[in-house]
């Protein structure tokens, strides 16, 4: 592992309401992400009897659609002189079209046929992706932009991953209690609308609080979308987060896309009770990572994390059915890693960047890390369904009120694989990604310096 990175910067340091403040936003987001990821794979497959094969051609036009908006956002974002900001006025004003995006998904036109279903489905999801994605984007750079700190972002994403956590906990609960339980879809819609408009408030409470520091942006030389792409996959630190990024992305969108089909299927009981045996060792996780990283640096945490996750998940694969939760506790305090220390390594490769081309560019690192980590999910929703079907996994179809259908072992073991095997051996990978990172120790002290030197250089021309 490395050793403690060593941080300066900033010397503020944010009060507890600040931090209330913050990760409302993360709330909202998370609330509709934790339905969208839970219940979409199990609703339009389980539920309206979607194929397989049309899951992949949606997970296709997902990415290509990824491969859009998210560097060309995130350059946008970069290049905005808003009065108000480059991030916050993206936040504030996108935030009904995700609640608007968000509705529109449940429903379906069923009595259309299921090219009608699917087209609808591949539709609102886009939709959904771009307002989550311009949201999203912009929040996340805020992160870097407010201190220099490493200890300070550490805690302000800490307060964005516990209010993450409860959001994405309350968007699985509302799956499950108003997941169909006859052949009407009315209480589910109205529960996703109930959910959007409260993702909105959300959103808009944070911009409403949180300025930025136009000195960081105001004074910075535009670049072009070439010039910003180059610089930002030459940056060896930056593809090394990414291809740790989409590991943990993958294993995440596996766990949450299975957990239904867990509860349901292999261990037989509510799904929120198999919900709390991840989400409160994730609570309890959450602000430990901030004494594993004050010991071994950032990168060393991340690298323990990811390792502790993906034998929790190993195990789910093993365990008999009753002792299931004990894998997926240990799952869930390793999965801390990367909720609350991905962006403080995106925040460390965006620095090192400022002092390179002294300009701050967190939106097209964020952008092209989604660009190169979202086909993660899109790999995730094509591989639930298409392992399943493979497995001989018999669905309901379109007859709700029927009661769970009777699986034969191969479809229980591919349940196993798609929550256990796969993610684990996806987050060893990342584990073994960061050994090359190479923002820690002396280097790490020294660039930090730097940057404060500049920031404060930055601030008293702003100011003249």
């Amino acid at each position: 592992m490395s050793s403690p990175d060593i941080t300066t910067g900033s010397a503020q340091r944010f009060d507890l309401k600040y931090k209330v403040v913050w990760g409302i936003a993360a709330l909202g987001t998370q609330m509709t992400l934790g339905v969208y990821g839970a219940l979409l794979p199990i609703f339009y497959q389980d539920y309206l009897g979607v194929a397989a094969r049309w899951f992949a051609i949606a997970s296709v036009i997902y990415a290509i659609w990824n491969a859009i908006n998210d560097p060309l956002f995130g350059y946008i974002s970069d290049n905005t002189r808003f009065k108000r900001g480059r991030r916050i006025p993206y936040m504030r004003y996108t935030a009904p079209l995700l609640a608007l995006a968000f509705s529109l998904i449940w429903f379906p036109p069923r009595e259309a046929g299921e090219m009608a279903i699917v087209a609808w489905m591949v539709g609102t999801m886009v939709f959904f992706d771009a307002a989550y994605t311009i949201i999203g984007l912009a929040y996340a750079a805020l992160l870097p932009e407010v201190t220099e700190s490493d200890a300070e972002r550490n805690r302000l994403q800490i307060s964005t991953a516990l209010f993450g956590m409860t959001g994405l906990l309350v968007g699985i609960m509302v799956s499950e209690i108003y997941r169909p339980k006859g052949d009407s879809l009315a209480t589910l819609q109205t529960a996703m609308v109930v959910v959007g408009l409260a993702s909105m408030a959300c959103v808009i409470v944070t911009s409403l609080r949180v300025k930025e520091r136009p000195e960081l942006h105001r004074l910075d030389q535009t670049l072009s979308l070439r010039d910003s792409l180059s610089f930002t996959l030459k940056s060896r630190s930056f593809l090394i987060v990414v291809a740790q990024t989409f590991m943990s992305t993958l294993a995440s969108a596996l766990v949450i896309g299975s957990l239904f089909y867990l509860s349901d299927y292999v261990m037989e009981t509510n799904s929120l009770v198999v919900l709390l045996f991840v989400i409160i060792p994730l609570a309890v996780g959450i602000p430990v990572t901030s004494r594993i990283r004050a010991r071994y640096g950032v990168a060393g945490a991340l690298q323990i994390m990811l390792l502790i996750a993906a034998a929790g998940l190993l195990l789910v694969m093993v365990l008999p059915a009753a002792l299931i939760p004990v894998g997926l506790a240990l799952a869930g305090f390793g999965l801390a890693g990367p909720q609350t220390l991905n962006n403080v390594l995106f925040g460390q490769v965006a620095d090192e960047d400022e002092l390179r081309h002294g300009i701050r560019r967190e939106g097209s690192f964020f952008g092209v890390n989604a660009l190169l980590t979202k086909p993660a999910q899109s790999v995730a929703l094509a591989l639930l369904p298409a392992v399943l079907e493979l497995a001989g996994f018999v669905p309901r179809g379109h007859d709700l009120s029927q009661l769970l259908a009777e699986q034969p072992e191969s479809a229980l073991w591919g349940i196993r694989s798609l929550i256990g095997l796969i993610p684990g051996v996806a987050l060893i990978c990342g584990a073994i990604v960061l050994i090359w990172y190479p923002i820690r120790g002396s280097y790490l002290r020294q660039m930090k310096e730097e940057l404060t030197k500049l920031h404060a250089d930055k601030r008293a021309q702003w100011e003249r």
